[in-house]
């Protein structure tokens, strides 16, 4: 039987069939388009210029994960072009005005020869027999053992079986499209409700022409319309690396039922505003248009009909659990623990995902109270090693027990600091729970410093938790804010700020209180060896 069944050719589950044809796993991956990429596409100009319609940037500075598999896979790149005046077109009937700041695009990057050479560079490290396009999903069946999943291709229906599904889709599409047996629990079906899609509504345009004369002006290429009438809102350089094939790239600011409305004429009104951004020398230049928001297989029902949001750059938590006791995964950008939405998101929900397939595949061995031990490492190496890895896993206990202190909270009609004393009984218990292990840890003591009554074994104890205590507050936050529950209580559906610094301060003092009560743990252990049971002084 298939290992994993991966559904959705974007980023992440291309980024995850990768990474699972590396450590020898079988998988399949299936895709509804016909291409693979999903979000990320590129169009050529008649010079062969790349022109991406979908993702173009990278920022090095924040997102790591992007930028290290970009190194792995030798990719070349190049700094976005922000040189030069920045204007803004305030008004229809007036001319742009220069506005001044610093650099717009804040250090970012791009891929030469477009952002899907990434996407290409991936898939040459996975087996053509494994991609299966043309397969849109439309069933989920826990069958106990494993999943059953039924497709839709052109021609029949084919149904798959396999010991795990990853369904690396936006989560909205999922609803839109996808039936699940049994339903998802409530929670699980709210999360995804409330998780927008990133840009999936969005319509852009890139316009190649046979010089940048704007560069020649002193122009960076970047501008902004504002007015009511504006066509293309945000305008950037889209010219390749030297500048020498030459072109612009904007984002729509109609609305997607305006765009249809306007379909006829738009590609006449781009290219005018271009000109009155520009100058007349930038008439009729080589259009290439995306909108996004007819695209079925990215934008969904919601999308299209709802306002964009305050995006979150952390996704619910209820998304990135494990369902049906590990057979079921929810993937894709819009999952992801730090910039959801964004390619950085994609491979970080990837990671996620791997790390849970080669837990599942490696519990049987060496586990101990479900925590894989390293059978190189011995001593006090060994004991710490376990700590770590058990407090990494109290993670997704930690948020349980938050949804449920809240809940508790909810159903006696307490009004205030639900979201602070949730957290704060949450992380108290995981503190409680650790002292317990760290006493049942075996340590050689004989050889551990104590300095000013600190154990030369506190820092490695206390390291673990860093994680765990941002990651419940993160979580929490989240999960707050797709609560349907808690949207009659904006001071705990999107907590100000001043209220997060009083939660912090909550847990930085039970922090201390746990650190304390861990040293005075150590000293005590070591006490015990230095003065044996039974002998008194």
């Amino acid at each position: 039987m298939l290992e994993t069944a991966i559904v959705g050719g974007g980023l992440c589950g291309i980024a995850l069939a990768r990474s699972l044809q590396q450590r020898g796993g079988s998988f399949a991956l299936f895709e509804a388009r016909h291409r693979l990429g999903g979000r990320v596409l590129s169009a050529r100009s008649r010079t062969g210029l790349a022109l991406d319609l979908g993702p173009t940037w990278f920022w090095p500075d924040t997102q790591p994960l992007l930028t290290g598999l970009i190194a792995e896979l030798g990719l070349s790149d190049f700094a976005q072009h922000d040189d030069g005046t920045v204007l803004h077109l305030k008004e229809a009937d007036k001319s742009p005005e220069p506005i001044s700041g610093p650099p717009l695009h804040q250090g970012a990057r791009r891929l030469s020869g477009g952002m899907t050479r990434l996407i290409e560079a991936l898939v040459r490290d996975l087996p053509p027999s494994s991609i299966h396009t043309g397969h849109e999903l439309m069933r989920v069946i826990d069958c106990g053992t494993h999943v059953r999943l039924v497709f839709a291709t052109s021609t029949e229906s084919v149904a798959i079986e396999a010991k795990r599904a990853v369904l690396a889709l936006p989560p909205r599409l999922l609803i839109d499209h996808v039936g699940f047996r049994p339903e998802l629990d409530d929670a699980t079906f709210e999360a995804m409700r409330s998780t927008e899609t990133w840009m999936a509504a969005q319509a852009k345009v890139v316009i190649a022409y046979d010089q940048a004369r704007w560069r020649d002006k002193g122009l960076s290429g970047n501008a902004f319309a504002s007015h009511e009438q504006a066509v293309v809102g945000e305008i950037f350089d889209a010219c390749d690396e030297g500048g020498d094939r030459a072109a612009l790239g904007g984002f729509l600011a109609f609305a997607p039922a305006l765009r249809e409305t306007f379909a006829v004429g738009l590609p006449m009104l781009m290219d005018s505003q271009m000109v009155q951004l520009f100058g007349a020398e930038l008439d009729g230049g080589e259009q290439h248009y995306q909108d996004w928001a007819t695209e079925r297989f990215t934008c969904s029902a919601l999308d299209r009909t709802t306002p964009r949001g305050e995006h979150s750059e952390i996704a619910s938590p209820m998304l990135r659990r494990p369902l049906w006791d590990g057979r079921l995964h929810l993937g894709g950008a819009e999952t992801a623990s730090h910039a959801a939405g964004y390619l950085e998101g994609a491979i970080n929900a990837a990671r996620r995902i791997e790390r849970a397939i080669a837990r599942a595949a490696d519990a049987p061995v060496g586990a101990r109270a479900g925590v894989a031990l390293d059978e190189g490492l011995t001593g006090n190496e060994a004991s710490l090693a376990w700590f770590a890895a058990w407090v990494a896993a109290q993670r997704d206990a930690a948020f349980d027990d938050y949804r449920q202190r809240l809940n508790r909270s909810l159903a006696t009609q307490q009004r205030e600091q639900l979201t602070q004393l949730a957290v704060l009984g949450a992380i108290e218990q995981v503190f409680a729970a650790a002292l317990q292990v760290l006493d049942a840890l075996t340590f050689d003591m004989r050889n551990v410093a104590v300095e000013r009554g600190r154990s030369a074994l506190m820092p490695e104890i206390q390291k673990p938790f860093r994680d765990v205590m941002q990651s419940l507050l993160d979580d929490a936050i989240a999960f707050n804010r797709t609560s349907c529950a808690l949207s009659n209580f904006p001071f705990e559906h999107r907590p100000p700020k001043d209220y997060v610094q009083t939660i912090l301060r909550d847990i930085a003092a039970a922090w201390q209180e746990f650190s304390l009560a861990a040293n005075h743990l150590l000293l005590a252990k070591a006490d015990a060896v230095r003065q044996p049971s039974g002998v008194s002084s």
